[in-house]
């Protein structure tokens, strides 16, 4: 690969992440989260997390089907940056087989995470796409659904982490050749499940917010690794990319743990939803991978030049990305 081609599929990269980044600066596309739990006799408390900025939150409701009562008043709070609804209700019948809404103006522009949780420990998620409004309860779930289920909310949740992608596309940047790649991210895929699992079950416990500021930290010290590439000091990653990645894979797997932690595992089937979960992970990363090695091979086949300056484009933007995140995350600590 000619090094015009390489600059080539850098400075598409950079596009790739300038336009994932207008993305992850809107706050108002932070997921709501809807938690339903049975009582017994009809009875289901129901959770509603919603983002807010200040004292405004989003317009969003939850719509009950018909014969739907509360017996409980909603009891309302700010917590950080999402207001919380707790409430108690009845349905004659319950809610299986029954249809759940999500409403409000702000519905169709932010995902919604609900989670059913049954007296049977078992549980129900749905991940629910701007434009997707509603969902049925189901019946308790096999292994196989249960499996299938936390697969997809794996896959969504890297695909949807970037600054998880932003990490390993800062790696991508430095290291080159198939098995260097390949060493690099069964590091990064060993630390986080390590990391993922343990936090998940119980044995760590780590606060969140420092968490998230040490994970942005991580984007900026690869970004200024990829500069010292290009000022032609190889750092510590290009020497030996596979520790960088598996030391910091092990930060970014509470990352993952924590998303988990919203969503929940059920308690009859945790080993499958934690290992289907994890998998789920690693398909979207390769997938985000082979897209990125995609864009660079055809960059070499088509593209012969590219400005010099292109180079420093995706570090530089990535690096500052990254800085951003680092104060506004310390700033909600």
């Amino acid at each position: 690969m000619t090094r015009a081609a390489r600059v080539c599929g850098q400075t598409l990269a950079a596009l790739v992440c300038l336009a994932l980044s207008s993305l992850a600066c809107a706050d108002v596309f932070r997921p709501a989260y809807l938690e339903i739990r049975e009582r017994g006799g009809d009875h289901y408390d129901v959770l509603l997390k919603v983002p807010a900025q200040s004292d405004a939150r989003l317009s969003i409701d939850v719509v009950f089907p018909e014969g739907t009562v509360d017996v409980e008043p909603r009891r309302g709070e700010f917590l950080e940056d999402a207001h919380v609804d707790r409430w108690r209700i009845e349905r004659p019948g319950g809610l299986v087989d029954q249809s759940i809404r999500i409403a409000g103006r702000a519905a169709g522009v932010t995902d919604v995470l609900a989670r059913v949780e049954r007296l049977d420990g078992t549980s129900q998620v749905e991940s629910l796409p701007a434009g997707r409004a509603s969902f049925v309860v189901e019946r308790p779930l096999g292994v196989m659904a249960t499996a299938r289920t936390y697969l997809v909310l794996g896959i969504e949740h890297i695909l949807g982490g970037i600054d998880h992608l932003l990490f390993v596309l800062s790696l991508l940047l430095i290291v080159r050749g198939f098995k260097p790649i390949a060493l690099t991210v069964t590091s990064f895929t060993l630390a986080h499940s390590l990391t993922l699992a343990a936090a998940t079950l119980g044995f760590v416990s780590v606060p969140g917010p420092p968490v998230e500021a040490a994970i942005a930290l991580s984007i900026v010290f690869v970004a200024a690794e990829v500069v010292r590439g290009l000022r032609g000091e190889p750092g510590l990653t290009a020497r030996a990319p596979w520790l960088v990645a598996f030391v910091f894979g092990l930060l970014h797997g509470f990352g993952f743990a924590g998303a988990l932690h919203e969503v929940g595992l059920p308690q009859q089937a945790i080993p499958v939803a934690l290992l289907t979960f994890n998998v789920g992970v690693e398909i979207g990363q390769l997938l985000f991978v082979a897209a990125v090695l995609a864009i660079v091979a055809f960059c070499a086949r088509f593209l012969t030049r590219a400005p010099r300056w292109g180079a420093w484009v995706p570090p530089y933007a990535i690096g500052a990305l990254a800085m951003f995140w680092v104060a506004e995350r310390i700033a909600s600590f």
